[in-house]
């Protein structure tokens, strides 16, 4: 398994797939990034590189684990891209992970030749997405046979009421089919999840949405937002506003898909996220040296 120290000596693993011009893949969660797999296939047209952030899958816990805080993981991201050789790279992020991607490309701007944003989060621009809004994408679900508890659940945690047992009622929601292919998914997300990482990824000074929001605006190269049509947590309306920050941005709308659209239409996703990160050439600014990333 290949592996990198960060600047102060934690062990970060990252995983390979694929061949081709490589794209790097932050998870969100923070957790195990093994959840992404490879993308619905996405490795037929492009190396994929994901990253385990530290604390999670197989890096290393840090002593200090106020350091898995997101704004501090820009430094581990970028001793990746030194590490893998890139002059320049292209970054997908999904839900969590986009914040983290945010915070990098507001830092290291002239490192990121494309980013794509599957299903993100908005903490580190602070968007509000409102009770309603969710309740509104959830009832886009109503047909469905579990959606009278799921939503019931829903309503309670809008409320401020939330219970470990109603977070674990509303995980219907999170897939465009809730088959045994998603609950199989869903279960091992759960086992996968490092709390302590989690509270130190959003704690008080990770983000200050207004400077994001600034260096976002000043982002010129392309970006692509990936909605799920169904996803309460990351609505497509939220994701229109969120796109709106960039000058140079794109919004798919994935139909019927939640919050892993990779699971719910493979084809889909491979043939939307390929189309915009499309292939580079041997010309190509992305890589220093033989212009190829091989295996490490």
């Amino acid at each position: 398994m290949p592996a990198f120290s960060a600047y102060d000596g934690t062990k970060l693993a990252y995983h390979v797939f694929g061949d081709g011009y490589p794209v790097v893949c932050l998870p969100g969660g923070p957790t195990d990034s093994v959840y992404l797999g490879d993308l619905g296939g996405l490795s037929t047209h492009r190396q994929l590189i994901r990253l385990d952030l530290r604390g999670t899958g197989r890096s290393e816990m840090p002593e200090d684990a106020a350091s898995c805080r997101c704004d501090r993981l820009v430094d581990d991201l970028e001793a990746l891209r030194e590490h893998l050789g890139l002059d320049q790279m292209d970054l997908l992020a999904h839900s969590a992970g986009a914040n983290l991607a945010a915070l990098y490309v507001g830092r290291h701007p002239e490192r990121v030749s494309k980013l794509a944003l599957i299903t993100p989060s908005v903490r580190a621009v602070d968007f509000t997405i409102t009770g309603d809004l969710r309740r509104e994408t959830a009832q886009l679900r109503r047909d469905e046979p579990w959606f009278p508890a799921a939503f019931a659940a829903l309503e309670a945690i809008v409320a401020g009421k939330a219970t470990s047992d109603a977070w674990k009622a509303i995980a219907p929601f999170s897939y465009g089919r809730w088959d045994e292919v998603a609950r199989a998914h869903q279960a091992a997300g759960d086992e996968q999840m490092n709390m302590e990482v989690v509270a130190a990824f959003g704690a008080e000074g990770a983000f200050d949405p207004d400077a994001a929001r600034a260096a976002l605006a000043r982002f010129a190269s392309p970006v692509l937002l990936l909605a799920g049509e169904v996803d309460p947590g990351a609505p497509p309306r939220t994701m229109a506003e969120f796109a709106g920050l960039f000058p140079n941005a794109e919004l798919v709308v994935q139909a019927g898909a939640g919050h892993f659209p990779w699971l719910d239409d493979a084809d889909r996703f491979v043939a939307t996220t390929e189309a915009f990160l499309g292939w580079a050439t041997a010309s190509s600014p992305y890589l220093s040296g033989s212009g190829r990333l091989g295996r490490r």
